[in-house]
């Protein structure tokens, strides 16, 4: 019997989940057709997204019957126009014309066919694809949000609705205040993406270029630089987000500040060991004897090749910032309460659990499988960064 799954290119699986995510964003946006009324911009946006999947659709055609281990050259002149359809959200179109470009010999180089083999072991992996779908299926949905979701029905009362239980008009049903339950989900899916995303990126940047400048440089430098961080590692991260958010008030800025101060030290660590080992590499020595200057040796030669574990820390760890908002907003202390993010959700439904348990339900399953995608496709992630790992 024939290995069906070798003759699977990465390509081809990508298409898949790309088409899985553009009906979803369909049926979930259809839903809105049961609510008493539609924004302004549902029709275009639906008729803008319906054409997006006939057009991936045909794509998907022509990859599973010509993309095999070369791709024709024909090929990449329909990777740019799929390459827009990522507007949308569906970010797998976006990495399905990356994958084009670099598997055609006109463009192969050696960036872009590192990227192939990192798709090519993701793709391999079923457990980080589906970690993610999720996660490309909830981003995709918060984009498209704007042009098919109401924002009103997340936060204006309306009375004659109060606690009614799942239906079509609300399939989430509605809170003690009348809100549509359901659009409040998807409108707190971009309180938790932003903060996650963003409170990973600031210490990432941060705190890679100071563990880089540590482990360089080393001796004085590395111990100021380590010591000063030490100070603020040995406070705990939600502790020193408390104090921060109590002292400048609760708002999604000081939210991201405050948890994006306590995760410095870790990245600026683990950066540290990665760059005092590539420092000791023959090429760093090569460079030095050629007279590159220590900035250039460090941000040129250095950093790019010790930045894959701060990739992978930092994918594995947006899961726990996503947490940590939702754990202060719970208490209180993250954003606004009258902004719809799934901490403030949760924190009404949680007094309505012995009657109307699905309050607290739907919203904490969201947060369960978020975190549980990014950690999936974090750990599929390490595995293709990894050179040791044979997919």
């Amino acid at each position: 019997m024939p290995n069906i799954k070798k003759k699977k290119t990465p390509e081809f699986i990508l298409s898949v989940y790309m088409l899985l995510t553009q009906i979803g964003m369909i049926g979930i946006s259809a839903l809105n057709l049961f609510k008493p009324y539609v924004t302004d911009l549902f029709p275009v946006t639906m008729t803008a997204l319906i054409g997006v999947f006939f057009f991936q659709l045909f794509i998907f055609i022509f990859i599973a019957k010509y993309v095999k281990e070369q791709v024709p050259k024909w090929l990449i002149y329909l990777s740019i126009p799929l390459l827009l359809t990522a507007l949308t959200g569906n970010l797998f179109a976006f990495i399905i014309s990356l994958n084009l470009l670099s598997r055609n010999q006109r463009y192969h180089y050696s960036v872009l066919r590192t990227w192939t083999i990192i798709w090519l072991k993701i793709t391999n992996n079923p457990t980080a694809m589906l970690g993610l779908f999720f996660i490309i299926f909830v981003f995709s949905i918060s984009i498209i949000s704007y042009g098919t979701f109401d924002y009103s029905m997340a936060v204006e009362n309306n009375y004659s609705a109060i606690l009614q239980t799942p239906s079509l008009a609300y399939p989430f049903g509605t809170d003690d205040f009348g809100r549509d339950l359901f659009s409040r989900i998807i409108f707190g899916a971009r309180i938790s993406l932003i903060v996650g995303f963003l409170s990973t990126a600031f210490p990432l940047i941060v705190g890679g270029i100071l563990g880089a400048l540590s482990g360089y440089y080393g001796q004085r430098t590395d111990h100021v630089i380590m010591r000063l961080l030490d100070v603020i590692y040995a406070i705990p991260g939600i502790l020193l987000a408390i104090v921060i958010i109590t002292a400048f008030g609760s708002s999604t800025v000081t939210l991201i500040l405050a948890l994006s101060l306590g995760a410095v030290p870790t990245y600026a660590r683990t950066m540290r060991a990665n760059v005092m080992m590539v420092a000791n590499y023959e090429y760093v020595e090569s460079a030095r004897a050629l007279g590159a200057t220590n900035f250039s040796i460090i941000f040129k030669h250095i950093v790019p090749n010790a930045l894959a574990p701060m990739i992978v820390k930092a994918t594995l760890t947006i899961g726990g910032a996503v947490i940590a908002t939702s754990s202060l907003s719970y208490l209180g202390l993250g954003v606004e309460p009258h902004i719809p993010e799934w901490g403030n959700i949760l924190k009404i439904g949680s007094t309505y659990l012995e009657s109307h348990s699905y309050l607290a339900i739907y919203p904490g399953v969201a947060i369960i499988l978020l975190v549980l995608s990014f950690n999936f496709f974090g750990d599929g992630l390490r595995d293709a960064l990894d050179p040791k790992f044979d997919s």
